[in-house]
């Protein structure tokens, strides 16, 4: 008797998606949005820097665990698509954790070229609204003893 042949997965909207092949254990842990998605952090896992922010559903999370490449949900598309697929900027993954809250992916991957789609090295660099190198606004308030911000990504430089 022959086995049958495996179907493609459904590119279907994700608030109708199961779990799918997902770990029902982990699924159970997900705090999703209303549409079923769940914010994933991708990021250079040698360099530290925060490469860009993509959706998840649970079929999202399940291909990029079992297939060591970054698939996230299109919310303007409504559609799976694989980083690097058309672009070739690929993210390799190196490994996944769920946030205490169970509401934030982080990915730590191995990118190839952009991974931002305006073609930059991240979706971070074009609009730093406070670095160390600049001064706050005038308008901003601030106490005696504040000091400027330290959340400037590594390898961004603030550009």
């Amino acid at each position: 008797m022959s086995t049958p042949a495996p179907q493609p997965l459904p590119d279907s909207a994700p608030e109708a998606a199961s779990t799918g092949g997902l770990d029902p254990a982990v699924a159970a842990r997900l705090k999703r949005t209303a549409d079923g998605l769940v914010p994933a952090v991708a990021q250079q896992y040698d360099t530290g820097e925060v490469l860009m922010l993509g959706w998840m559903d649970d079929e999202a999370l399940h291909r990029t665990l079992t297939t060591g490449r970054c698939t996230y949900w299109s919310r303007s598309r409504q559609e799976y698509w694989v980083k690097g697929d058309t672009s070739g900027h690929v993210q390799r993954v190196k490994s996944v954790a769920l946030d205490c809250d169970g509401d934030t992916l982080l990915v730590k991957v191995d990118q190839t070229g952009a991974a931002c789609h305006t073609g930059e090295r991240t979706c971070f660099d074009a609009d730093v609204l406070l670095s160390d190198d600049a001064p706050p606004s005038d308008d901003a308030p601030r106490s005696a003893d504040a000091s400027p911000s330290t959340d400037v990504l590594p390898g961004t430089d603030g550009k």
